[in-house]
């Protein structure tokens, strides 16, 4: 690989790895959007039941995408070592884990109802949620499946395949739900099972067009050979390293889980509002984690040919896009917020002006822990590249449930800031794990003993 490069041609080519992914995450998140959308114009009963069940199965989907995120490294490091056939066997083997973990989560998505009104909810919003889940937890099987290939083909920087899969498969989605949510043209009106069904048959499409993309752009790889043949070396690897990753998203995913949670003892509009924000703010966060997880490729590529001066280098480059980008992100929350959650009310809707008022006053929140949030989602991808994932994860749960929970209840209920104190609260455990992991990679590699070239 060519490491002499200045400054700013670095901080070009770590955009152009970083644009494919951070597009790709921005489609997945218009998923959600478009489903966000035309619930809310549907009914807020079932906006609020779409929040609640979403955030239960993205619990389960991000631990089991861990897998796939241990993935991206092993096979950056060993493709640029040339070893190329265990590439292959750290993908197999990662296909392996994820149906393992699919097929014992499954489960857990015909008790949702149940769970929630545990956590405080409120019975008939958390029947309807599981309506939802009872349908969408099959989806986590497709799902994986595809996060697992495609982790692969970025580990190999093809990038942009993904990119255009996903950007298909959205526009696929909404006449889906157009159909499905509404009953139109004969469909019958399924509200939010309608939603589930056709996150479904996208995930599914979606398996399917980029294995087919992988075996037929790859077929020295061989990727399905052997498929039933157990790899205990490679297994255990990913293992190692997934088990962790996959523990440490679901520390953030459960720290906004939370918030989810809290949130709805306010009631069905706040509720209803929060997620209008948090999707916004995820739209956001999708660039933080492309830049990052373009990082983790370069950082895997260095670590693989042992040059250290690069590795430091690039975390320059990562961490001023990241800061260039949190700039812009704020500013754009803090003046387009109330502009933007009002497309996803019906204009007609009785609380339309106060999800409105919530949801911009949530955004303020949002763009104030933009730096904070961009710099621990760096920081992990960069600690991931460097295949460093057991004391990240400690850090990200004593950071997550630790300080950010606890904070967000003593700001929203002891200290009565009522729902932007549920954000504030989100925004000081993303902060103490960004100076936490900034620390740990920091140390890492000023005192690594690798040999630098």
């Amino acid at each position: 690989m060519d490491y002499d490069q200045t400054f700013r041609t670095s901080g070009k080519n770590l955009v152009k790895l970083a644009i494919p992914l951070i597009v790709t995450h921005l489609a997945n998140v218009a998923l959600g959007i478009t489903d966000t959308i035309m619930m809310g114009w549907y009914s807020v009963p079932a906006l609020a039941a779409l929040v609640l069940g979403n955030a239960y199965f993205f619990v389960f989907f991000l631990f089991g995408a861990g897998f796939s995120f241990a993935v991206q490294p092993l096979v950056a490091s060993s493709s640029s070592a040339g070893e190329f056939i265990l590439a292959r066997r750290y993908m197999r083997m990662g296909l392996w884990l994820s149906l393992i973990y699919a097929a014992l989560i499954l489960p857990f998505f015909f008790s949702t109802g149940k769970i929630l009104i545990l956590l405080g909810q409120a019975s008939d919003i958390s029947e309807y949620a599981e309506n939802y889940t009872r349908i969408v937890g099959f989806g986590l099987i497709p799902a994986l499946w595809a996060m697992v290939i495609r982790f692969f083909l970025s580990g190999l920087h093809l990038t942009k395949v993904t990119l255009f899969i996903t950007l298909t498969t959205v526009l696929l989605n909404i006449p889906l739900n157009y159909l499905l949510i509404f009953g139109n043209f004969g469909f019958p009106e399924l509200g939010v099972t309608g939603a589930a069904i056709a996150s479904v048959i996208v995930q599914i499409i979606t398996a399917v067009s980029i294995t087919a993309y992988a075996l037929g752009k790859l077929p020295k790889y061989k990727l399905l050979t052997r498929f039933f043949h157990f790899d205990k070396v490679a297994f255990l690897k990913v293992a190692k390293l997934g088990l962790p990753i996959g523990t440490s998203i679901v520390a953030e995913a459960g720290l906004f889980t939370a918030s989810s949670i809290m949130m709805g003892w306010f009631g069905a509009v706040t509720l209803a509002a929060h997620g209008i924000a948090l999707q916004i703010a995820s739209v956001m966060f999708m660039v933080h984690l492309g830049l990052a997880e373009a990082s983790t490729i370069k950082a895997g590529n260095a670590w693989g040919d042992k040059n250290i001066l690069y590795l430091k280098k690039g975390a320059k480059v990562a961490a001023s896009c990241s800061i260039l980008f949190s700039l812009i992100a704020m500013t754009f929350l803090m003046v387009f917020g109330d502009a933007i959650v009002s497309i996803y009310v019906d204009i007609d809707d009785p609380s339309r002006e106060q999800i409105i008022h919530i949801g911009a006053l949530l955004l303020i929140a949002a763009a104030l822990f933009q730096f904070v949030d961009g710099g621990q989602a760096m920081a992990l991808g960069l600690l991931r590249g460097i295949q460093d994932t057991s004391v990240p994860m400690i850090i990200t749960i004593l950071s997550y449930w630790l300080v950010g929970i606890p904070s967000a209840y003593l700001f929203a209920f002891v200290l009565n800031w009522a729902p932007f104190g549920i954000w504030a609260g989100l925004g000081t455990g993303l902060g103490s794990a960004a100076l936490l992991l900034s620390v740990r990679f920091i140390f890492l590699i000023n005192s690594s003993r690798k040999i630098t070239l």
